[in-house]
């Protein structure tokens, strides 16, 4: 249903019963069946221009292909709104099948653009709307309306143009009582929710304890502080950022593989949530930088699924031929990939923005010895059974210290024993400054594969690089130090080997610098995420198991679990949700890169 002309947009949001029916409302859900950019642009405007707005609007908008960047060209120059329409497509890029999350309005408006069928897609949303826009020219039947009525609440407000005679029979056999262009979600009979096993009920925004200051942590701290939470983030550090987080500078990455597994599909979901974020949060050059980054499958293994479609090569696509380049000299010819969107960031520059956010507050030298339910409430003890806080919800984020705090529930969460095992897995990543010379050695973007380098990263002491890192698990002897930086140095050499030259003297034993640290890993690599109780409203979330590729997935884990605690529109489809699962049983999805 595409509405050419400005003022039937506007009739369309009255007949949904808006502005008015959001008014004072903590956070209002609109489901789009055809997304349409002016009217898009309408809803965001007059959301903007009302004084009693919901404090965070959701739009979650289905269509079979979406605009191009020259439609929002040409809505930039006749939509009046031409600031908006520039912020939205800042974002506007590898739209793929299936649900691309974009945080608008520094986050209080967030559209969730579904791509696909129109019956599927329906299918995999997890969520009740407040008002449906429906496009009466898309081919319903019997199942897409049950589909559609299953994500309505009673009460819930549908608008449209005129409905078919076909098409307002089949509302009214599912519970929708049509009044011409209007019809409200009331069925006659007890709606039943036993089957839907992954919904909750909203929780509203109270008090939250996030146990963890890393990225997990922060993440989670900062997504539901949008929502209007008061949020205590306690660590057992002084400072934020002190376990696998204080590493100096990562890599923010899609994964890629030839089945486009869901590993794959769930990085390109956190990547694109993570480049937003640091736009919006971090200093470019400084904190971050969206440089790029060149991958080289040094296995022979091209990676891309066939017939990649256009919009991806947006993301990811076969690198230009390097041969050319001086710093590429040496290098084994094998298929090289080029990530456009990728960056290198400093994960402990994000944790501090995330916990600078209104309505978080950070507790240091803050170890939690035990958990304890009394009431509605959780109790958090210190190691002399002290309680020091008292909160409606509590999220663990502290990585693979979760499973020693909730030894103590088990007897009374039986569904404990569902969690996959966590493993520790050591780490080396070394680092040098760069040195006059290296210019024609060292790549201009980040390279990885087998370890990686970041060739450029300002600091303090002058510009930085880092090689590496290492993979060790934890319940194995250690290496030494210079064992690690041999390590690394080895891996350069065949990534890199012009730059392998240039750095050698600084992985040298005595000269060698660099960081070290413990990840915490799943058996299928991919995190924890989720409530840990059963029932409508639980209490005790987690969110962790971040590996190696924290910066990729740490904010799509903390916007699921917000989702899924507000009772809000999930960022991913739910059968790909399920693979992020708290309670999974574990299985390894697709090549790992």
């Amino acid at each position: 249903m595409t509405e050419p002309a400005h003022g039937t947009v506007p009739a369309l949001l009255h007949r949904g019963g808006l502005p008015q029916a959001w008014a004072s409302q903590p956070v209002w859900r609109i489901l789009d069946t055809h997304f349409d950019l002016l009217r898009f642009l309408a809803i965001w405007q007059a959301w903007r221009a009302d004084a009693q707005r919901p404090h965070l609007l959701h739009v979650v908008a289905l269509t079979p292909q979406p605009p191009g960047l020259s439609e929002l060209h040409t809505a930039q120059a006749t939509s009046g709104q031409p600031q908006l329409v520039q912020e939205l497509a800042r974002q506007w890029r590898g739209l793929l099948p299936g649900f691309h999350r974009l945080l608008l309005a520094q986050g209080q408006l967030e559209l969730t653009l579904c791509v696909g069928e129109l019956q599927p897609l329906l299918r995999e949303q997890q969520f009740q709307a407040d008002t449906v826009l429906l496009d009466a020219a898309a081919p319903w039947d019997r199942w897409s309306v049950k589909a559609l009525a299953r994500c309505c609440r009673r009460g819930t407000l549908l608008a449209s143009t005129a409905p078919s005679p076909a098409l307002a029979e089949l509302l009214g056999q599912s519970g929708f009582d049509v009044q011409g262009e209007r019809a409200q979600f009331a069925p006659r009979w007890e709606i039943k929710t036993q089957r839907e096993t992954w919904r909750t009920q909203a929780a509203t925004p109270s008090s939250c304890a996030v146990i963890g200051a890393g990225l997990a942590g922060a993440s989670v701290a900062a997504a539901l502080a949008r929502r209007g939470w008061q949020v205590q983030v306690f660590d057992a550090a002084p400072l934020p950022a002190a376990g696998a987080s204080s590493l100096p500078a990562g890599l923010v990455v899609p994964h890629v593989s030839s089945d486009d597994s869901p590993r794959s599909r769930l990085s390109r979901a956190g990547v694109r949530l993570m480049l937003q974020e640091a736009s919006r949060l971090l200093s470019e050059g400084q904190d971050w930088a969206p440089s790029g980054v060149l991958e080289q499958r040094l296995d022979g293994y091209a990676g891309l699924p066939e017939h990649w479609p256009a919009e991806a090569c947006e993301i990811s696509r076969p690198a230009p031929p390097l041969d050319e380049a001086p710093w590429h000299q040496g290098a084994a010819a094998v298929p090289a990939l080029w990530h456009a969107q990728a960056a290198w960031i400093k994960p402990a520059r994000l944790v501090q923005a995330w916990l600078a956010q209104p309505g978080v507050q950070f507790c240091g030298n803050a170890k939690v010895a035990t958990l304890r339910k009394s009431g509605v409430q959780w109790q958090l003890l210190d190691r002399d059974g002290k309680v020091f806080a008292r909160v409606e919800q509590v999220v663990l984020a502290n990585a693979s210290d979760a499973p020693r705090l909730l030894d103590s529930l088990r007897a009374e969460l039986p569904q404990l024993a569902q969690l996959p095992p966590l493993h520790d897995m050591r780490g080396v990543l070394s680092a040098g400054l760069r040195q006059a010379g290296d210019e024609a050695a060292l790549p201009p973007f980040p390279v990885n594969g087998l370890g990686g380098l970041i060739p450029a990263v300002p600091t303090e002491a002058g510009l930085a690089w880092y090689a590496g890192a290492t993979y060790e698990a934890a319940n194995q002897p250690p290496a030494t130090g210079a064992e690690h930086h041999h390590r690394n140095l080895t891996k350069l050499r065949t990534l890199l080997p012009a730059a392998a030259r240039a750095l050698a003297p600084a992985f040298e034993p005595g000269a060698a610098q660099g960081w070290g640290g413990t990840r915490c890993v799943s058996a299928d690599r991919l995190p924890l995420v989720g409530p840990l109780e059963d029932g409508p409203r639980p209490t005790l979330w987690i969110s962790a198991a971040m590996g190696s590729r924290g910066l990729s997935f740490s904010l799509l884990c903390a916007e699921l679990l917000a989702a899924r605690l507000g009772a809000e529109p999930w960022p991913v489809e739910a059968g790909l949700a399920r693979f992020l699962h708290a309670r999974r049983r574990p299985t390894v999805q697709g090549r790992d890169s």
